[in-house]
């Protein structure tokens, strides 16, 4: 009964798939806010704090408020303020780069991933996998240009940060699915960032238009979805699985970007965000590869034990 709830790849592609795309309109309308004069910490916390009423109301109205209770709450704190990192991190690279060289950059993830396994798990990591990284990051200096491309190079060092955060949280909320709901993992998000970003927004805090406020409307209500699908879709399946999804992101943003700021990617995006694409692609083939192998292995040696 555990496998088939935790083990519905489809599913689980599916919801990834939905993620990025309201991903993808959510961080349009962050740049749409950072331009329009509002500061990142109150986008910030416009973004997560209004999901805690959301999902406190939703419960009470159900009656399922008990389902709340963890005791996990340590394991939930690290994930927030990992998460927070990677979320200002990367609303930051979508406010400096243009989104479809942001969203490429965000989507070294997944050579991050190998890299962490590496030196934090002491994974053993094989050629393919260490020839994805360097491919991966072969097509960001494709992206960047260091030197000779008009795109800030902070702003790519800063959107390499946040992929790196992404990767491990990843990691984290993989971990706190198997025991954690979604809509659990999503409160406790929120609940940790108000005491930090509630801290902040008195220095921060101005007047805002009607437009600027449905701004932040907006950001409150796609948050909220995206974080639900993205803890689901990581419930649900394995990360190197699910992370293939992500690359869709790539389309959205240069929709998103050329009908509202009036960007197309440059060529050397083009040139490059296949490379870093194809690394993602290889790890995630690389990794469920190995994952088969772990399962024929357990087979074989429950066989024997039988």
């Amino acid at each position: 009964m555990t496998a088939s709830v935790h083990n519905r790849p489809i599913m689980a592609l599916l919801l990834r798939l939905l993620a990025a795309i309201v991903l993808s309109v959510m961080l349009a309308i962050v740049k749409l806010a950072g331009e329009s004069g509002i500061h990142l910490a109150e986008i910030v916390f416009w973004r997560q704090v209004p999901t805690i009423f959301a999902i406190l109301g939703w419960l009470l109205l159900r009656g399922e408020v008990a389902r709340l209770k963890t005791t996990r709450v340590g394991a939930h704190a690290r994930r927030a303020l990992i998460g927070l990192a990677s979320m200002a991190l990367n609303f930051t690279a979508v406010m400096m780069l243009p989104l479809a060289e942001a969203t490429t950059i965000v989507f070294t993830a997944a050579i991050w991933a190998v890299i962490l396994a590496a030196v934090l798990l002491k994974e053993k990591v094989g050629r393919y996998r260490w020839g994805a990284v360097a491919l991966g990051f072969t097509g960001v200096l494709v992206i960047t240009q260091p030197g000779g491309s008009d795109l800030p190079l902070l702003g790519a060092a800063i959107g390499l940060a946040a992929a790196m955060l992404i990767a491990l949280i990843s990691v984290l909320i993989r971990d706190l699915g198997r025991t954690e709901e979604p809509i659990t993992v999503v409160f406790y998000f929120s609940l940790f960032s108000l005491p930090i970003m509630g801290a902040m927004l008195p220095f921060v805090y101005t007047a805002h238009t009607a437009e600027q406020w449905s701004m932040l409307a907006s950001l409150a209500g796609l948050g909220l979805v995206a974080q639900l699908l993205l803890t689901a879709s990581l419930r649900y399946g394995m990360v190197a699985s699910v992370m293939v999804m992500d690359y869709t992101s790539l389309l959205w943003a240069t929709l998103l970007g050329w009908g509202l700021f009036d960007r197309l990617p440059s060529a050397t995006t083009w040139l490059g965000a296949p490379l870093v694409i194809a690394a993602g692609v290889i790890v995630a083939w690389r990794e469920h590869r190995l994952a088969r192998q772990d399962l024929a292995a357990l087979a074989r040696e429950e066989g024997t034990n039988i």
